[in-house]
């Protein structure tokens, strides 16, 4: 059974994939790594710790300041947030869907509470989403399931009884380890990349996601 809703957010509610990746390019190039978006696809939905980490394994620089980096990387996303950002097609109409239905809701993201925060209050979506959960706190990172688990236990909710909404491939990894239900949106770029048949269901847009498709996802 279906007690609780948990989203993922930075390329399902909110339009900022784009400018994290744009926003990653411009940083490694100033230490000296030029990337290309195809390279990008190896830190796609990974924590900025963890992008960090990955470009120095992959080409090691003197000197390494990554609390430095990691400052400067989310107070250019920061900016970004309070100023550019939009949500996504579908986001509304997924958030009304649920509220409607008087469920819980909750976020769980590898960004940090700061850019969780300047999100939910950009777009006033205190009434739509109860409770939030960083994975800044964690160990570990999306794949790793402990920010969806401890996203559910804020809910008051078992991990059995939530249903995840992610895009990237490491956010369903991290949601289906943490035993939930999951739907996958994809964005069209990476739609047809293997790996995302692990989620419940696979849809183009939040659009699509409907009564007959919740009642589906239900039965599971």
């Amino acid at each position: 059974m279906v007690e609780a809703v948990i989203f993922d957010m930075d390329g399902l509610l909110i339009d900022s994939e784009s400018y994290w990746q744009k926003t990653e390019r411009i940083l490694m190039k100033e230490i000296g790594i030029d990337i290309t978006e195809e390279m990008q696809k190896e830190t796609f939905g990974l924590g900025t710790r963890e992008m960090i980490l990955h470009w120095y394994n992959y080409q090691a620089w003197p000197n390494p300041d990554f609390n430095k980096l990691e400052e400067i990387y989310e107070e250019m996303m920061l900016h970004f947030f309070k100023t550019q950002a939009e949500l996504l097609p579908g986001a509304e109409y997924i958030l009304n869907f649920f509220k409607d239905k008087e469920m819980k809701s909750g976020l769980a993201s590898s960004s940090s509470m700061i850019l969780i925060n300047a999100f939910i209050n950009r777009f006033d979506l205190s009434e739509y989403i109860q409770q939030t959960h960083s994975a800044e706190f964690e160990d570990f990172a999306k794949p790793h399931p402990a920010v969806y688990i401890e996203a559910a236990k804020k809910l008051g909710v078992l991990p059995l009884n939530c249903l995840a909404f992610e895009d990237s491939l490491n956010g369903i990894i991290a949601a289906k380890a943490a035993r939930m239900k999951v739907v996958a949106v994809p964005d069209m770029k990476h739609y047809s990349l293997s790996g995302y048949e692990i989620a419940n269901l696979k849809i183009k847009s939040l659009e699509e996601f409907g009564e007959k498709e919740f009642k589906l996802i239900s039965n599971y």
